[in-house]
């Protein structure tokens, strides 16, 4: 059989836009709609299995038929062709995989997953995010296969499948579709049921004869039938299968109540007396389920907006055969390798981490760093993958790929956060299981009292007190709350790596910052120029600069960095470097010395001025410039302060924080930022262990620490702080150790982020509060039967529909 153009050969899926997944079978490239798919069909083509492709007469009617039978278990995905897009290798034997779950309806799901795969021999961790269904799981692949975990996911009733952005938007679409449905024929059933019931309600006694009240309620038992049986059917079957497992999840109570309410209905109607509540069962149907479509629409929106990151590389890119002939090749991005050259035209997004070979535009990264305005882009600067290409058309030089590069480390980082749970979260989801049990209980007595005072009540008393004080509010209070404000802060342009962050951001009442790089830009500049032998300043420049082309050192770089455009920079002849102290060469007949100034004074042997010496005193980085016979310069360095630095402590301070900064350089240079700032708490010559002991005696003093960083000496105390935060240009230890990185050049947004985190807290609160008082407030009243079961199901969703709303405050702006 043949593929169609716009469905994936292997599963008849639809084929995302400009899908980058190909296999070749029987001789012609094939397109799969994601890497799953392009893993399983390569795997059978190296099996020498080709003969399923040519065999199936139809494409199959659902994506797991899509395995020849021989391949149709478990233990493909144990294959390492298979696993190479969603399994990371942690050590020489332990693995981890980032997997998508399905069948998750409420946090008992969660917590039986987890705990579940906890107790499977060799499983090391396992981490699942309620809102956005995610799962990392990590195993000895000595003592378990990744096939062993999958089966043992399905063993409870779930299904796990490796992660992938496109697999991860069809089963969203897939959910929605089913709820969507679900939903429609549990509204239709609700008002056909209730056009039935109004008569028997506003009819007075003698008026409707048994007959016709007898077809009434056959007729609503039958309108009722396929909301039971079809719309309520994932809180039996989800029940079902928590009681099978010996456990009580939050649908045991909604299907106690469901299907009590229509037995007795059911019954009443069969011996033709007693009460009915079709009315009151189809209603609560309904509205449950558009509770939970509601929340699951909030829920895909807060996932949509932190996985979009995700989805920036594009699939194809235009590498060049011939340069500088500018010849090329339209390839998948995933087959570019580093040293490959590529074409990236307006309008198209750079497809992997490399540096401008040739043109000249500017580049958008608000995607990753949140900055607004476009980055201007010269041959040798850095391109990062993902980013989008504006004005003029760049070569670039592939320098990283794939797992190596920026976007993918930020991939790694968010997909850690989110699967991450946060010490509140962790107390609310055992509360709520608690609340479940003690919920039955409490039930189960409240009917049997009610039995006793007025037996017609009981049934519907019963079934009030198990939905009305159902706890989902309480479960969906903080993670709805943080999965809203992840994605704001990604849009900040902060990227939060660590489950605990925004909770402990919040709290963090003392900031220590590190100096270079941080408060700084951590590049030297050159400040001063101080000639002399009757020199001109530009003539003393343009010396020093000819002697460090083509150095990589920073105070080379500074001095080029310095030249007027188009000044003329002469090529020194017998040009040396002397590690540690200078460079010497020869300009115009004159040898010249540049470095120390007991390296560039050994000619001469003169003292240096008193102008001279002033500079050198004065903590900065001085380098002094000579001939063979006189001093010509000194030329001071320093490291420019960020422009925003003053703006943020202020902030803070406002805030209620105090500012500590703690620096390795020397006292003078971190006194002279300290006065800038109006910093009091300032020390220089700080060792890495000198940093973490400060820190650890704040702690002790009862300080929460926030630590913000970018360098390799940062990396332990950044994990002695509560909270910790990397600059997104320092080292890559630094960023992986850090709670929450900056992704851009803005050292504005830490105080936006403080503001929102506290922001964040408030609403978990105001969350937590509103569902306690519910739960508090309710139960008391449908215990005392003034609550029936349709109000009860209106109070259940409304609860749970107020918290996730509150948590959408957090896409806004403003102090609410």
């Amino acid at each position: 059989m043949s593929s169609t153009d716009n469905a994936c050969y292997h599963c008849g899926l639809p084929l995302p836009t400009g899908t980058p997944f190909l296999v070749t079978i029987d001789g012609t490239p094939r397109a799969m709609c994601c890497a799953g798919c392009q893993a399983v069909a390569q795997a059978i083509v190296d099996n020498g299995l080709d003969d399923y492709y040519r065999h199936r007469d139809a494409l199959p009617e659902s994506p797991r038929e899509a395995l020849p039978a021989v391949l149709g278990d478990l233990t493909l995905f144990d294959h390492p062709d298979v696993q190479k897009s969603f399994v990371r290798p942690l050590s020489e034997h332990e693995r981890e995989a980032a997997l998508i779950l399905e069948g998750i309806t409420c946090a008992a799901c969660v917590w039986l997953n987890e705990q579940h795969l906890t107790r499977q021999a060799g499983v090391t961790a396992v981490e699942i995010n309620y809102a956005t269904r995610r799962a990392r799981v990590r195993w000895d692949e000595r003592r378990i296969r990744l096939s062993g975990i999958l089966a043992a996911v399905a063993a409870i009733g779930y299904h796990a499948y490796p992660y992938d952005a496109a697999r991860s938007e069809e089963i969203a679409k897939r959910e929605s579709r089913s709820a969507l449905w679900r939903l429609f024929v549990a509204g239709f059933g609700m008002m056909q049921v209730m056009m039935y019931a109004v008569p028997a309600y506003v009819a007075e006694e003698g008026t409707m004869s048994p007959d016709i009240e007898l077809l009434l309620r056959w007729a609503s038992l039958v309108l009722t039938l396929p909301v039971v049986l079809y719309s309520a059917a994932p809180f039996f079957r989800n029940a079902w299968r928590d009681l099978r497992l010996k456990r009580v999840g939050m649908d045991v109570p909604v299907a106690l109540g469901v299907g009590a309410a229509f037995a007795a209905s059911l019954w009443a109607t069969l011996i033709g007396a007693g009460e009915v509540y079709f009315d009151s069962v189809t209603m609560f149907v309904f509205l449950l389920l558009g509770g939970r479509y509601l929340e699951m629409l909030a829920r895909h929106q807060s996932v949509r907006s932190i996985e979009r990151v995700g989805r920036a590389l594009p699939a194809f890119a235009e590498r060049l055969t011939a340069f500088p002939a500018m010849e090329t090749e339209r390839v998948i991005v995933s087959s570019l390798l580093p040293g490959d050259r590529v074409l990236v035209a307006p309008g198209q997004a750079i497809p992997a981490d490399g540096s401008v070979l040739l043109g000249e535009s500017e580049v958008d990264e608000s995607l990753l760093t949140g900055e607004s305005r476009p980055i201007v882009k010269r041959i040798g600067s850095d391109l990062t993958g993902g980013t989008l290409n504006i004005r003029s058309p760049l070569v670039q030089q592939v320098e990283k790929i794939g797992e190596a590069t920026r976007l993918a480390s930020i991939v790694r980082l968010m997909e850690r956060a989110i699967t991450e749970k946060p010490r509140v979260v962790q107390v609310a989801d055992r509360v709520a299981a608690w609340f479940v049990a003690a919920l039955l209980v409490l039930a189960l007595a409240t009917g049997v009292v009610w039995s006793q005072i007025d037996a017609s009540r009981a049934l519907w008393v019963f079934v009030s007190v198990l939905v009305v004080s159902c706890p989902c509010a309480l479960s969906l209070a903080t993670p709805a709350a943080l999965a809203v404000a992840t994605g704001a802060f990604s849009r900040l342009g902060l990227l939060v790596s660590r489950g605990h962050a925004i909770e402990t951001l919040a709290r963090a009442d003392h900031f220590v910052f590190d100096k270079t790089g941080t408060l700084t830009w951590g590049r030297l500049r050159l400040k001063e120029t101080l000639p002399f032998a009757g020199l001109a300043e530009s003539e003393a420049l343009r010396l020093a600069a000819a002697l460090e082309q083509g150095s990589e050192h920073a105070i080379g770089m500074a001095l080029r960095d310095s030249v007027a455009e188009g000044g003329i920079q002469p090529v020194p002849q017998s040009l040396q470097t002397f590690t540690g102290q200078g460079v010497e060469g020869t300009l115009d007949g004159r040898r010249l010395r540049l470095g120390r100034p007991e390296f560039a004074g050994a000619f001469h042997k003169q003292a240096l001025p008193a102008a001279a010496l002033a500079l050198f005193a004065s903590g900065d980085t001085c380098v002094a410039l000579s001939d063979d016979s006189n001093w010509l310069a000194v030329f001071r360095f320093g490291d420019q302060m960020r422009g925003e630095a003053a703006g943020v402590v202020s902030r803070l301070r406002d805030l209620g924080c105090r500012i500590t900064l703690l620096s390795g350089d020397s006292a003078e240079a971190v006194g002279q930022v300290a006065a800038a700032l109006a910093i009091a708490d300032a020390r220089g010559g700080m060792s890495p262990h000198d940093k973490h002991d400060i820190i650890a005696a704040l702690q002790a003093r009862g300080a929460v620490v926030a630590m913000v960083g970018d360098g390799v000496n940062d990396a332990p105390v950044l994990a002695q702080a509560q909270v910790s935060v990397a600059m997104g240009g320092g080292t890559e230890l630094a960023r992986n150790q850090a709670d929450i990185v900056l992704l851009g050049e803005n050292l504005e947004r830490l105080a936006d982020a403080v503001a929102l985190a506290r922001r964040t807290q408030r609403i978990v609160r105001q969350n937590l509060s509103w569902a306690f008082a519910y739960n508090l407030s309710a139960i008391p009243l449908a215990m005392a039967g003034w609550i029936t079961p349709w109000m009860a199901g209106i109070g259940m969703s409304a609860s749970s529909l107020l918290v996730v709303a509150n948590a959408l405050r957090l896409q806004r702006g403003g102090n609410n």
